[in-house]
């Protein structure tokens, strides 16, 4: 299990994940945009969120830090743009954690499946901390 850090941009993500990659020595950083999901038909992608970063990944000396540009309309405050991400391959684990940090907080999304995770979903806590938590190693991509 591991505790990631997740950082939020306003459309400046991949400047900043190049830059961050050019620091920490990682050559090609892996970036998937919005426009490259899987389409769904009952939320069409507004066209000023095609290029955007829906998510990137670096290894920083060891340590996960991952990014993403907010989705257009969605609320950005420079300074609370950042996330901890509790990823792991216990999906019990995942159900456990996030039923408890949800107890006094706000569900932002609900656990469920995703193109990326079988088992997501992300909150604010009861003291304002955002949390995401998935399960690592459950791609459901073209399945």
């Amino acid at each position: 299990m591991s505790v990631d850090v997740y950082l939020n941009f306003n459309g400046n993500c991949r400047e900043a994940v190049e830059f961050y990659a050019k620091v920490f020595g990682n050559s090609n950083p892996q970036i998937m945009t919005f426009g490259e999901a899987p389409p769904n038909p009952d939320y069409p992608l507004p066209e000023a969120a095609k290029a955007l970063v829906m998510h990137a990944r670096l290894d920083v000396d060891g340590s996960n830090v991952m990014f993403s540009d907010v989705f257009p309309g969605m609320p950005f405050t420079a300074g609370n743009n950042i996330s901890l991400a509790l990823v792991t391959r216990n999906e019990e684990d995942v159900k456990s954690w996030f039923h408890q940090l949800k107890e006094g907080g706000s569900v932002t999304m609900e656990l469920q499946e995703t193109f990326w995770s079988k088992c997501y979903g992300s909150l604010k806590d009861k003291f304002g901390i955002e949390w995401q938590v998935s399960l690592e190693g459950t791609e459901t991509a073209g399945k």
